[in-house]
C-alpha cells in the first residue's frame, strides 16, 4: 500500500512548486502576451481593454517611476499646445525703446518732443524729454519703429529703423542735436517802394477822423521820401477839403479883426483875405515841405519820439523849428523850413496891400510861422497821437 500512495505525493509536490513559479515570476511567464508585442501606436489601445494592464506595465496612465521615460513623449503636444498662445498674447505689447537726448556738447535736453512713429510712418506716441533728457515708449508691440526728436534752436534728428522683437528693451545710443543753423531769410525792397506804402499810411491819419495829420510819422525810422514823393504829399495835404476850411477860418479872424483894411468889408473883403491867406498857405507849404526838401536832401515830416522824459521829450518836439532829419537819416540844420518860410514871406508882398507890404509884413509872417511850428510840434508829441485814428507805429523804442 505504501508503494502506491508515493506516486500521488510526489505528483502534488510537482504541482504546488509550478504553481509557486507561476505566482512569483508573471512577467516572464507572459512576457510574449500578444498584446504586449504590437507596435506602440497599438498602445493607445491598451487603456480600453477589459482587464488593463497589470502593475508595473508601461501604461500612460501608470504612476510607477518606469513610466517616466514615455511620459514626455506623450504629453509633448498638449505642453506645446499650452505655450503658444501665452506666448503670442503677451508679445503684442511688450517691448520698449528708451534714450536720453543731449545737445553736441553733452548738455541735457529737457522738454524735447520725441514721436514714435511706425514702419508706415504713422505717429504712434509723442512724449517730451524730462528733467535729464530722458524718454521712453513701454508695451510696444514687435515690428520696425522710427524716433524723431525735435527741440528749439536745435537741429531735429530722426533714428535708423529699429527692429524689436518681443520683449526687448532697446535703448538708443545718446541722441545729440546740432544747433539749428540760422535760416534768416533776408528780403531786399527798394527804399522807394517802403516809403511808398508808409506815406500811404500816413495819409490815413486823421486828427478826431477828420483833421489831416499826414505831417507826423509815428513810425521813428520810416524810409525817406524821394522828391515825388515830397511834392505827392504837399500837394495831397495842401489840398484836402479840410485845408481849406482851415484857410477859411484863418480869413474870417482876419476879417474879423479888420486886418489889411485896403482889402475892405463885406463879402468882397472876406473873398481877398480868403485869396491872401490862400496864397500864404500855397507858398509856405509848397517852398518848406517840397521845394526846399528836396535841393537839400532832408525830411519835412515831424518824427514822433513818445517815449523818454517829458523834458527830453519837449527838447525833441522844439528842435523841430532848427533841425530836421536829412534823407541820410542824420539830423541837419532846418534850412528847408527858414528858407521856405522866408520865401513865402517874401511872397506875400505880391498879394497883400502896398500899404501893408514891407519888412514889417515879411517878418511878422515868419514869426507866425515860427511860432506856429513849435507850438504844433509839442501839440504832435503830447496830444495828437491820442485822438488821430490809424496810427502805424508808437515812435522812438
Amino acid at each position: 500500500m505504501t508503494d502506491e500512495r508515493a506516486p500521488s505525493w510526489w505528483l502534488f509536490a510537482i504541482v504546488l512548486g509550478l504553481t509557486f513559479l507561476f505566482w512569483a515570476q508573471p512577467r516572464n511567464l507572459f512576457a510574449q502576451d500578444p498584446g504586449q508585442s504590437s507596435a506602440p501606436a497599438d498602445s493607445s489601445r491598451a487603456p480600453s481593454s477589459p482587464g488593463g494592464n497589470p502593475p508595473g506595465s508601461n501604461s500612460p496612465g501608470s504612476n510607477s517611476p518606469d513610466s517616466d521615460s514615455s511620459a514626455p513623449q506623450q504629453s509633448e503636444p498638449q505642453s506645446g499646445a499650452q505655450t503658444v498662445n501665452p506666448q503670442s498674447s503677451a508679445a503684442e505689447a511688450t517691448a520698449s525703446i528708451s534714450g536720453v537726448v543731449r545737445d553736441v556738447s553733452g548738455a541735457i535736453v529737457a522738454g524735447a518732443q520725441v514721436i514714435l512713429s511706425d514702419a508706415n510712418g504713422s505717429t504712434r506716441s509723442t512724449v517730451m524729454s524730462g528733467a535729464n533728457g530722458e524718454f521712453s515708449f513701454s508695451q510696444l508691440p514687435p515690428g520696425s519703429y522710427r524716433v524723431m526728436v525735435k527741440a528749439e534752436k536745435l537741429q531735429p534728428f530722426q533714428s535708423a529703423e529699429i527692429v524689436l522683437t518681443p520683449q526687448q528693451a532697446y535703448e538708443l545710443p545718446p541722441i545729440l542735436l546740432r544747433v539749428a543753423s540760422a535760416n534768416t531769410r533776408l528780403i531786399v525792397r527798394p527804399v522807394e517802394e517802403v516809403a511808398a506804402e508808409q506815406v500811404k499810411a500816413e495819409e490815413k491819419q486823421r486828427v478826431l477822423g477828420i483833421v489831416p495829420n499826414f505831417y507826423t510819422s509815428f513810425i521813428h525810422d520810416a524810409a525817406p521820401l524821394t522828391t515825388k514823393q515830397k511834392y505827392s504829399l504837399v500837394t495831397r495835404a495842401t489840398f484836402d477839403p479840410i485845408s481849406f476850411v482851415n484857410t477859411g477860418i484863418i480869413a474870417g479872424i482876419e476879417h474879423a479883426r479888420k486886418r489889411f483894411p485896403e482889402f475892405g468889408q463885406g463879402a468882397q473883403g472876406y473873398a481877398k483875405r480868403y485869396a491872401a491867406a490862400l496864397g500864404g498857405e500855397l507858398s509856405r507849404h509848397y517852398l518848406s515841405y517840397a521845394v526846399f526838401p528836396s535841393l537839400f536832401h532832408q525830411d519835412p515830416r515831424y518824427f514822433y519820439q513818445g517815449s523818454g522824459s517829458t523834458g527830453s521829450r519837449i527838447v525833441h518836439a522844439l528842435s523841430f523849428v532848427v533841425i530836421l532829419r536829412g534823407d541820410n537819416g542824420h539830423p541837419t540844420p532846418s534850412y528847408s523850413f527858414f528858407l521856405g518860410s522866408l520865401g513865402s514871406a517874401l511872397l506875400s508882398n505880391v498879394y497883400y496891400p502896398r500899404a501893408d507890404r514891407g519888412a514889417g509884413l515879411v517878418f511878422t509872417n515868419f514869426g507866425v510861422g515860427v511860432a506856429a511850428r513849435a507850438g504844433g510840434a509839442l501839440i504832435r508829441e503830447f496830444l495828437l497821437k491820442q485822438i488821430t485814428r490809424n496810427v502805424p507805429g508808437n515812435g522812438k523804442p
